[in-house]
């Protein structure tokens, strides 16, 4: 899952694809370099971002995802927390909807039963102004299978179908380091209690600054390194910035892991 931020306040390229042209130019060259999802989205979420307006969102993203499903029928996804985004996105072609909230808005879990699309559940601690202030847990694992499963028994009661339904655990959204290396250590659980296909997003996040102290625009083989591991332990999607870098590495290490031995 290839990123396009049409922000100017993403915590990496918040500004770069501002422009709707450069967006769009972006999206299709992730498609050359191995994306086989786009996702787009209008509103950071990174720590301390700050919420935008409706009217806001809507005019970053849809001329995103109209230009690129113009040339390409590759899956884009909405990342967005308001229904009516949802709603005005699949009108425009996108075909995944990726909420940071988990679909815990009542109109947005409306808005995604209605399109009948694949949707991804996130677990976030707090809210993106405050998430990062002091995150708590007992056990970070168990808390957030038990959320997810609430969500996902939540979006069954509204219709959408478990194998339609892709779960993220949240890596950065209101975590310790610690919580979420536990988590990435424990993807293949999550994917065996909840029964369902995992999301990850881990790319040049604070969590590899923290390891190898490096700064933001220094994380690409700290990204690619946590991208494999979350592939080899269970990640179905792995969401990135740099695809080609990213891919090659996982079909790699996929290809060693899923040969067959010899007699």
């Amino acid at each position: 899952m290839g990123i396009i931020n049409t922000t100017p306040d993403s915590f990496s390229d918040g500004g770069q694809f501002y422009a709707s042209n450069a967006a769009i130019a972006y999206g299709l060259d992730l498609i050359e370099q191995g994306a086989d999802i786009l996702d787009v989205g209008g509103e950071s979420t990174r720590p301390g971002a700050v919420p935008v307006s409706l009217q806001q969102e809507l005019d970053r993203v849809l001329p995103v995802i109209e230009g690129i499903r113009k040339e390409s029928d590759t899956v884009i996804s909405i990342d967005t927390s308001k229904a009516d985004v949802m709603l005005a996105a699949v009108k425009a072609g996108a075909t995944f909807i990726n909420d940071v909230k988990a679909l815990q808005n009542p109109k947005a879990l409306e808005a995604a039963a209605q399109s009948n699309l694949p949707v991804c559940l996130m677990h976030m601690q707090g809210e993106p102004t405050t998430m990062q202030a002091a995150p708590k847990y007992s056990n970070a694992v168990d808390e957030v299978i038990a959320f997810l499963t609430e969500r996902i028994l939540a979006c069954e009661q509204y219709g959408i179908t478990r194998d339609n339904i892709v779960v993220d655990p949240g890596i950065g959204f209101g975590k310790t380091q610690e919580h979420n290396l536990q988590l990435l250590n424990a993807l293949q659980h999550i994917r065996t209690q909840l029964e369902c296909e995992v999301l990850i997003g881990v790319s040049r996040k604070s969590i590899i600054g923290s390891i190898l102290g490096r700064e933001v625009d220094e994380r690409l083989y700290g990204s690619i390194g946590l991208a494999v591991q979350a592939a080899l332990n269970g990640a179905k999607i792995i969401r990135v910035h740099d695809v080609r870098a990213t891919a090659d590495a996982v079909r790699c290490a996929e290809a060693v892991k899923f040969s067959r031995v010899s007699d």
